[in-house]
């Protein structure tokens, strides 16, 4: 059961890609889906977490840290990736934030908190071969560069946010920091709504929520199928299974994306993208396998708990 309880939480991550590029075809804004993503989220997770008692005595400097985490770090992640979503495939996006793992992996060797092995050099060379031919087939085709940077600014900025956080939140219990990051991420969206609105002189969040009704649907998802319940299903796989096999199992997310990616919208990898998406998952489960000396997995996957 803990296996499945972290493959269905891979595939709720995974279909988010795909909730999201909905959502845009029935007119919702980056904006919108940002808000109403993190309110819903925040909220279940804030009232499971207090159900669940994961607040009871929690410090003053632990609540503020996970806030802080969501208003900085995870927000701007998001927003860089939803971003992205709105102007390239959903497949090009998985893929590229998905280099993140061995990103980590790196700065922590540089950083001293890892040592540098064979097969850690090996994962980072067939990770920057694997992007480098997803993207190099992406430029056969038609190309955005500006939502290929901003992919690409998802995966670092996901990076900087896990290494923060597997140093600021050993303490916290994982339900609660997933639901401060979540209720801090949601202020952010809501305080830059109202500013905007202010500027403008139109308004808070004028015209924002003017969508077609099946909109609503797809952000239901995205909040309560791709953000709650993929975060609490992974808790619960994680559980039973331990964070190494935990992190191994989510490499399906990316898997998950592209497939779903191609059977709802059309979008198709060209054999070169093929070849260099199986090198960067390559690369990740190279970094994510234990090795004999350690059976700690990258923090990304036990530690923070939430994904974009």
């Amino acid at each position: 059961m803990g296996a499945l309880f972290c493959l269905l939480s891979a595939a709720g991550f995974g279909a988010m890609a795909v909730f999201g590029k909905l959502s845009y075809d029935a007119g919702v804004s980056v904006d919108a889906l940002l808000l109403v993503r993190f309110g819903l989220a925040g909220g279940v997770l804030l009232i499971v977490a207090l159900a669940r008692g994961a607040l009871r005595n929690l410090p003053r400097r632990a609540m503020l840290i996970g806030l802080g985490m969501g208003v900085f770090g995870y927000a701007a992640q998001a927003g860089l990736y939803f971003s992205a979503l709105a102007r390239i495939d959903a497949s090009l996006v998985a893929l590229i934030l998905y280099v993140y793992p061995v990103l980590v992996m790196t700065v922590a060797v540089v950083l001293g908190r890892e040592r540098a092995s064979r097969r850690r050099v090996w994962a980072l060379g067939m990770a920057l071969a694997g992007i480098g031919l997803v993207l190099g087939g992406a430029m056969s085709g038609r190309f955005d560069a500006v939502g290929v940077v901003l992919a690409l600014g998802a995966a670092i900025v996901y990076t900087a946010y896990i290494l923060v956080g597997d140093r600021a939140t050993v303490d916290v219990p994982p339900l609660a920091l997933a639901a401060l990051v979540c209720v801090g991420a949601f202020g952010t969206f809501l305080v830059s709504g109202l500013i905007r609105g202010a500027v403008d002189g139109a308004g808070p969040f004028r015209g924002a929520f003017d969508f077609a009704a099946v909109g609503w649907l797809w952000l239901a998802a995205l909040a309560m199928v791709s953000t709650v319940a993929a975060i609490l299903l992974f808790f619960a796989g994680m559980a039973r299974v331990g964070p190494s096999v935990a992190s191994i199992l989510s490499i399906l997310e990316p898997v998950v994306t592209v497939v779903a990616a191609a059977a709802v919208f059309g979008e198709h990898l060209s054999p070169t993208q093929w070849f260099g998406g199986a090198l960067v998952l390559s690369a990740v489960l190279i970094v994510q396998w234990p090795s004999r000396s350690t059976a700690t997995a990258l923090p990304a996957a036990d530690d923070c708990l939430v994904r974009s």
